[in-house]
């Protein structure tokens, strides 16, 4: 199953930016020659300019941890976490095609 990965970093504008965003944009263009890659996009908040979100879909959740784990990627992010001083935030989605809310909300014991 699919699944849509939301990778939010903070990009202080000015110098910050300059290095940073060809780093997130290569990124990006490296992933799209990962197997189980789908699409992506790269946005900046209008209400938070600092702040840049790259949604990424991918064919299954294997996928997606394959190119996560890669020394290729793990790299590059490591120097774009070091550049920002923060740790990217990451979060993974499923459709929830045919299910209902309650299916797939983790169980109370």
């Amino acid at each position: 199953m699919a699944v849509s990965v939301m990778i939010k970093r903070k990009v202080k504008p000015g110098e910050q930016a300059r290095k940073l965003i060809p780093m997130i944009l290569q990124l990006r263009a490296l992933a799209t020659y990962q197997p189980g890659y789908i699409s992506g996009e790269t946005l900046r908040n209008v209400s938070h300019p600092e702040e840049c979100l790259v949604i990424s879909t991918w064919e299954s959740l294997q996928d997606w941890e394959k190119w996560h784990h890669s020394k290729q990627r793990t790299t590059i992010n490591s120097r774009i976490e070091s550049l920002t001083g923060e740790s990217t935030d990451y979060n993974i989605y499923e459709p929830m095609v045919g299910r209902t809310f309650q299916e797939t909300a983790p169980q109370k014991e």
